[in-house]
């Protein structure tokens, strides 16, 4: 029995080798080779180390943003979710595969049964008995055109996309942990200024209404002043709004509440590392979204084997062998031997076009996938690229507003000298002030600006899924095993 059975299965294998999954081409990237050269560009330099292998430990600087990426490793709900979605495509994988593993199981059943003297053929009631025992495989289909395997291709590069979809999610969240801290430290900063500046505005409106009072200082001149002091105020509720909603947005992000005690730095630290662009076809192994997208591609190429499939013949098997006895202490004796076997074949002949429906609409999935995917690299050059462009600006513009307030500081020193001493009126102080304050906030905003720009330039590389810089070794792609229990 267990012969017959083995040999059932070995004659299965050796049938179920064929495939009609097309020939995988990748669809050639739809960019340059190079990123953009320009005034907007700095110059290229060969990149010693990606910046996908580059951990956010090294690339983020400040221990307090450390701090919190771990934490939102740890807790975030979106990151756990898309650990699950991994978890949740292996089995379905699993499932998928075991459809190419004959299934065996063994039954054992016993019966007994009495027959009333009416019903019986011979005029006397009797009692009947059955009992049996089978090992037997139930519905297995012999694999000779691909069709299980295919389908079994297609969950596994959907198992895979998941994993990338996974990567992607992390460094999404690791590039959102470190803007909404950047953005927390920055109004919290124009939160101090504004502060600072009200502080000022009071006392010169102080010193105003004093002068007022005595006949120096115009009603227009106090007015003037109290308007900077109002506005001040317009300000400080703004800002203290905006540092409330990024605490908020933290927390969120974070999964838990504020670490207490976090030892910050100011945006003017140097709180990251620059990372080198590479060239383009870099992307196309480092993204995780590309390599999503591609996943997808494969999983629409091994449904269109499938569907290929479809239009031949399928053959499954069932087929048991034990022992059949009337009374229990017979069942395993000699000559209680029984098997069955049923093979089954099924031919499509006449369907309405739904089997040639269902391959032109595989066919159409992979076209709509090969746009999906080179649309992932159009995006992933274009968000490189800016990244780019906003490095070499942003240093420029930075310096030339911090030339700018220092600008402002000297003109705000002479017009506050001249106006106490009486040579100019008070609205050239009240616009000093006034202009000393936009610049300020300004560089501020400027320097969260270029620090954000390089996050994102960071993540738009592949960087933030190690935490300590990586060696570079390619990454391996493993099937989850298949469990039998």
């Amino acid at each position: 029995m267990r012969k017959s059975l083995l040999s059932l299965a070995v004659t299965a294998f050796v049938l179920s080798g064929c495939s009609l999954i097309p020939d995988y081409q990748q669809p050639e990237a739809p960019v340059a080779a190079q990123f953009p050269q320009g005034p907007a560009y700095s110059s290229a330099q060969a990149p010693s180390q990606a910046a996908a292998e580059q951990g956010w430990k090294q690339f983020f600087h400040d221990p307090a943003l450390q701090q919190l990426i771990q934490v939102a490793l740890v807790n975030n709900r979106d990151l756990r979710v898309a650990a699950l979605n991994i978890d949740a495509f292996a089995a379905q994988y699993r499932i998928q595969r075991a459809d190419l593993f004959p299934a065996v199981g063994a039954n054992g059943s016993g019966s007994r049964q009495r027959t009333p003297a009416r019903a019986s053929q011979t005029g006397e009631s009797n009692i009947t008995s059955s009992y049996s025992a089978t090992l037997g495989i139930n519905a297995y289909e012999l694999d000779l055109f691909g069709r299980v395997r295919s389908l079994s291709e297609e969950a596994l590069q959907k198992y895979f996309a998941t994993e990338e979809a996974r990567r992607s999610t992390q460094i999404s969240l690791v590039a959102s942990v470190a803007n909404a801290y950047l953005t927390w430290q920055a109004d919290k900063e124009l939160l101090k200024l504004t502060q600072d500046t009200l502080a000022a505005y009071e006392q010169s409106f102080k010193l105003t209404s004093r002068s007022n009072e005595v006949g120096v200082a115009s009603a227009l001149d106090l007015s003037q002043a109290r308007t900077s002091v109002e506005s001040a105020r317009v300000q400080l509720a703004r800002y203290t709004r905006q540092v409330a909603q990024d605490e908020n947005n933290l927390t969120l992000l974070l999964g838990t509440g504020l670490p207490a005690n976090l030892a910050t730095q100011p945006l003017s630290d140097d709180l990251l590392s620059e990372v080198p662009a590479g060239l383009p076809s870099d992307l196309l192994q480092r993204r995780p979204d590309i390599l999503q997208a591609e996943h997808n591609l494969k999983a629409a190429n091994a449904n269109i084997g499938a569907a290929r499939a479809a239009f031949f013949p399928s053959i499954s098997l069932t087929a048991n062998a034990g022992t059949l006895s009337p009374d229990l202490g017979g069942l395993f004796k000699g000559g209680s031997g029984t098997w069955s076997f049923a093979p089954q074949i099924n031919i499509p002949i006449f369907n309405a076009g739904s089997l040639r429906a269902s391959l032109d609409y595989s066919k159409i999935q992979k076209e709509i996938n090969v746009a999906t995917y080179e649309k992932s690299i159009q995006t992933a050059f274009q968000e490189v690229s800016d990244g780019l462009a906003a490095r070499a600006t942003y240093n420029q513009q930075l310096q030339a507003q911090r030339d700018f307030v220092e600008a402002n500081q000297d003109y705000y020193r002479l017009a506050e000298r001249r106006y106490r001493i009486g040579v100019d009126s008070n609205l050239t102080f009240l616009d000093a002030q006034r202009q000393l304050f936009a610049a300020q906030q300004t560089l501020i905003t400027d320097r969260l600006a270029q620090l954000t720009s390089e996050v994102t330039l960071y993540k738009a590389l592949g960087g933030g899924w190690n935490e300590q810089t990586a060696k570079n070794e390619p990454v391996k792609e493993e099937a989850p095993k298949l469990k039998l229990f």
